[in-house]
């Protein structure tokens, strides 16, 4: 549906957590920056808050750290 993704994206930026959106060209439509405290937060907010928003097909999770 044609803005569909827009919509989904605008719906993910209000989420607690998410920390910056970029939209791409090519086989992802964003990348969405997001920061929790633990993993275990970090997974409900990827499988509960971005995962069941309208739109949202597939998600696939990086991790990175400091160090």
């Amino acid at each position: 549906t044609a803005g569909l993704e827009q919509k989904a994206i605008s719906q993910i930026k209000t989420i607690r957590g998410i920390k910056d959106v970029y939209i791409t060209f090519g086989g992802w439509d964003a990348i969405i920056i997001a920061e929790a405290d633990t993993m275990d937060k970090l997974s409900n907010l990827i499988l509960r808050e971005i995962r069941s928003t309208h739109g949202v097909q597939s998600t696939e999770t990086l991790v990175t750290t400091n160090y």
